[in-house]
């Protein structure tokens, strides 16, 4: 009986040795989620300066934007778009995923009217296209390719005529030369690579002596993925802008990033780095994204980011 009651004694101490583990992992969750979602609208600034600019040009200001993910009812993510026309930039590049609701077009438009007044040009992402869907967290985290089956079509059409009305140039599969502050970009976008549909235009083509005169390339992506960048790269672009990875989302603090939702290394899940491919050298701008998917509205140690990039002179 002595040693049936010391068993007992013992099962009913690891019980509630369980059940307060129970509960302190329950209001860790908890305070988790909380912070995540306050984090989401802790919304910041990143400045980087990067030397790509033929001898006598620059300083030219980028503010670059990605992953809006937008959802009618974001005042304070809105108020914020719009605060962001006061930086005057003189190029404004939209790395897509803009949507996050079929409600969203019209407020988003919008939220970007004051950006628009800005020369702009753009790419679409998955979002721009289907709606997100409610989904296991941890199939996302382990499948993401698995994560956008059967989505619901959302206003891709209207968002585009809007951005175009706006005179941000549409780089979907495209290529196109525009003359800013006395210098000339030549852009080329894809379409999203994340649903396979990447087509590359090349770089545009017909201005005469077009390769000796000044100028800079740049290529513009929804999803950095490696075959995407190693194409541009190669293919002599002096600038990429990616997004899509949201910097990782939920990261943890002094490791960072747990996933880049693509085939990126999570270390560049967020930031400015180099990409080399085949013997050639590209700085890449991955953007840390806006927005969140309206079923995981959180951000942990990755807050939501725009970028200005001062790209300045070489010499």
């Amino acid at each position: 009986m002595a040693d049936f009651s010391a068993l007992a004694d013992r099962a009913r101490t690891v019980g509630r040795g369980l059940a307060v583990t129970a509960a302190v992992g329950a209001t860790a969750g908890l305070a988790a989620a909380g912070y995540g979602m306050w984090e989401k609208n802790q919304f910041e600034l990143r400045e980087e300066t990067l030397p790509i600019l033929p001898n006598g040009y620059g300083p030219f200001r980028v503010l670059h934007l990605s992953d809006i993910h937008f959802i009618p009812g974001q005042n304070l993510k809105a108020d914020w778009l719009q605060s962001l026309a006061a930086l005057k930039p003189d190029l404004v590049v939209n790395t897509g995923d803009n949507l996050s609701h079929v409600k969203a077009v019209d407020p988003l438009l919008e939220a970007l009217q004051p950006l628009m007044e800005f020369p702009g040009v753009f790419v679409p992402g998955s979002n721009d296209y289907f709606a997100p869907r409610l989904k296991n967290p941890a199939m996302y985290l382990l499948r993401p390719s698995q994560a956008e089956r059967k989505p619901l079509e959302l206003d891709w059409p209207r968002l585009r005529a809007g951005f175009g009305m706006g005179g941000w140039v549409d780089l979907t599969n495209r290529a196109q030369s525009l003359v800013l502050k006395g210098l000339r970009f030549d852009f080329s976008g894809v379409d999203d690579p994340h649903l396979g549909l990447e087509r590359y235009a090349g770089w545009p083509r017909g201005t005469k002596n077009q390769d000796i005169t000044p100028h800079l390339r740049v290529g513009v992506i929804h999803a950095p993925y490696q075959r995407v960048l190693d194409h541009f790269t190669e293919d002599g672009a002096d600038l990429l802008l990616a997004g899509h990875t949201h910097g990782g989302q939920i990261c943890i603090p002094g490791y960072g990033a747990l996933v880049a939702n693509c085939d990126l290394p999570t270390w560049r899940a967020k930031g400015l780095n180099d990409w080399n491919s085949n013997g050639r050298t590209t700085p890449v701008n991955v953007s840390g994204g806006i927005g969140t998917s309206r079923f995981a509205p959180v951000r942990i140690a990755c807050r939501p980011e725009a970028v200005l990039l001062t790209l300045t002179a070489k010499g």
